[in-house]
């Protein structure tokens, strides 16, 4: 065969009947008009998007389960708890009774009650510190004072690391920062000793300033400070405004999402605040007593939970539940109300520029 005949073969090539199906299917979905392709992606992101949804739906079932049955039991009666014990628990209850909060809040409780038995009766009526409100009071001033205190010191030392030049400032923070290494229990001993050197056992000074000063807080509030432009500061002392001016009026407004969680977390810190209290506050609450004519201890609201758990009522589930509820609701409403400047902090904290 010669050349040319070879070169009209490979031109005149006949396709089989299978590869002219081919063919003809690329270029059908080649030249598939543009909402037909709009559609199929639309619909597989409605199906993305129900799949998602359905296993959030799934998980946030399974979170919130927990949060519903602390509820259920709270609202039932001892023996109607006792009674689903053995014969199994329900989640819902017809018959709703908040003689468990009242218990835990120290309500008078010298009507018997036809639901209760007595033996629980008699626990209430001889305890003469049921009540969980000087818990309350204890942990609110402590939560509240503590917390202005370390805004203040957490603030100041903030500005000064992140704008201010002074020898040894990047020293003196790498030394802050190994101490956030040192596990807290380790300073235990170091400050039951000072504070009782200084005469501050049961005393809300030493449950207050324990909680003063965070390496951690002064760390994270730094990162936010540094996001913003030197510029500014250098502009604001051309217009004759001094450091603390710069601070008030600039710096804490920017980073006011940041200090808003540091307030929220110190709370949180204050609030669930369990050994330091238990080792430095054996004694009654000295303002109960001068107030109140009443003695009742010094110790904060998880001391309480845990006094309940262990204590007269250790056998009773309903009111150890009931305890646990209103202990955490507090935190739960502050988490449901702030929780955008917790995640606006976060996100502020970790971004440089």
């Amino acid at each position: 065969m010669t050349d040319k005949e070879k070169k009209v073969a490979e031109d005149v090539v006949e396709l089989t009947a299978e590869e002219e199906a081919k063919l003809a299917h690329i270029d059908d979905e080649r030249f598939q008009p543009s909402y037909e392709i709009a559609k199929e992606y639309k619909t597989r992101a409605i199906i993305v998007k129900i799949l998602v949804y359905t296993f959030l739906t799934l998980f946030a079932f399974f979170m919130l389960l927990p949060f519903w049955f602390m509820i259920s039991v709270s609202v039932k009666t001892p023996l109607e708890y006792q009674r689903e014990v053995s014969t199994g628990l329900r989640l819902f209850t017809t018959s709703p009774s908040f003689v468990n909060f009242r218990i835990v809040l120290g309500a008078d409780l010298k009507n018997p009650l036809k639901d209760m038995n007595e033996a629980l009766l008699d626990i209430v009526m001889k305890s003469s510190e049921r009540s969980f409100i000087p818990y309350f009071l204890n942990t609110i001033i402590v939560a509240v004072v503590s917390t202005v205190f370390t805004i203040i010191t957490t603030v100041l030392a903030s500005f000064a690391f992140a704008r201010l030049d002074f020898k040894g400032k990047n020293f003196l923070f790498a030394i802050l920062l190994a101490t956030m290494m040192i596990p807290g229990e380790m300073m235990l001993i170091t400050n039951i000793q000072t504070a009782k050197w200084l005469g501050w056992e049961n005393t809300y000074r030493a449950l207050i300033l324990v909680h003063g000063v965070s390496v951690f807080y002064i760390f994270y509030l730094r990162q936010t400070f540094q996001q913003i432009p030197n510029e500014l500061f250098l502009a604001a002392k051309v217009d004759g405004y001094g450091e603390f001016s710069y601070l008030w009026r600039v710096m804490i407004p920017i980073g006011m999402p940041t200090i808003v969680t540091i307030i929220i977390l110190n709370v949180m810190g204050s609030w669930n605040a369990y050994l330091w209290p238990t080792l430095i506050a054996q004694g009654y609450n000295p303002t109960i007593q001068k107030l109140f004519n009443y003695n009742h201890t010094m110790r904060l609201v998880s001391n309480g939970l845990m006094s309940t758990f262990t204590g007269q009522f250790a056998s009773y589930d309903t009111v150890k539940i009931a305890a646990s509820m209103i202990v955490s609701a507090p935190l739960l409403i502050v988490f449901i109300f702030f929780r955008k400047y917790i995640m606006s902090g976060v996100s502020r904290s970790g971004i440089k520029g």
